[in-house]
């Protein structure tokens, strides 16, 4: 995995850190988008920039279809190739379903949906052209039972159209040697859980176990498994 180049975006998120240093273990040359945080993100390039790597920082607002290729393009120009493409961004916001408002609703699409589909397209030209990529999407651990979500209803659409995108994509690119697929984790240490939720010891996971899945789908191991929403989310709800 020396030459090839993984973009994690949300790097300085909840999951973010994580994943870049679980990658960093299996790749030489990744890319590390952040939104605000840049010192965060600096620290983090620090901590991963070991020798041997190239690790780079970058900022973009992933808020519209050209913001996307812009980044696509900056990190293509800087490493010459994009390989891995993993989507953690991803605003939750737990309101009741009845005062929910346009902004609620535009917010929520555009961080979990409208980002992810945009940077997926973005990158799959390159992907294409070398026959061979990875794309992975973070979901919803609950997102298939379409069930009930009074709390998180803006969020639980979202990931469920995040679902159907993945899915989409990874059977229109299985001939280019593309998978793409949807890790949704459950409850996650440090995470925003809802104070009536009652949890029980063991149920809470962690950012790694998250980065483990998402390793694993980026990794030639994975190169039969498309398509799949692997959930990361233990007994929670079981």
């Amino acid at each position: 995995m020396e030459e090839k180049v993984v973009l994690v975006n949300g790097s300085t998120g909840h999951l973010g850190p994580a994943v870049a240093r679980r990658l960093a273990g299996d790749f030489d040359r990744l890319a590390l988008h952040f939104f605000q945080n840049r010192e965060k993100a600096e620290q983090l390039k620090q901590e991963i920039g070991q020798p041997g790597k190239q690790v780079e920082i970058f900022q973009a607002d992933l808020g519209s279809e050209e913001a996307a290729a812009d980044l696509i393009g900056r990190v293509q120009n800087h490493f010459g190739r994009l390989d891995v493409l993993v989507n953690l961004p991803g605003a939750i916001r737990t309101k009741p379903w009845d005062q929910l408002n346009r902004s609620d609703w535009e917010d929520i699409f555009r961080s979990n949906l409208e980002s992810s589909y945009f940077c997926l397209k973005q990158a799959l030209p390159s992907m294409r052209e070398r026959k061979w990529g990875r794309i992975i999407n973070i979901g919803f651990h609950l997102v298939e039972h379409l069930g009930s979500f009074p709390g998180v209803m803006p969020y639980a659409v979202a990931k469920t159209g995040l679902l159907i995108l993945t899915r989409t994509a990874a059977v229109a690119e299985a001939e280019n040697n593309i998978t793409v697929n949807l890790v949704s984790p459950g409850l996650i240490e440090g995470g925003e859980i809802p104070a009536s939720l009652k949890v029980k010891p063991g149920q809470l996971g962690r950012p790694e176990d998250v980065a483990e899945a998402i390793a694993f789908l980026a990794s030639d191991r994975a190169a039969r498994i498309t398509g799949t929403n692997l959930i990361v989310a233990g007994t929670w709800k079981m």
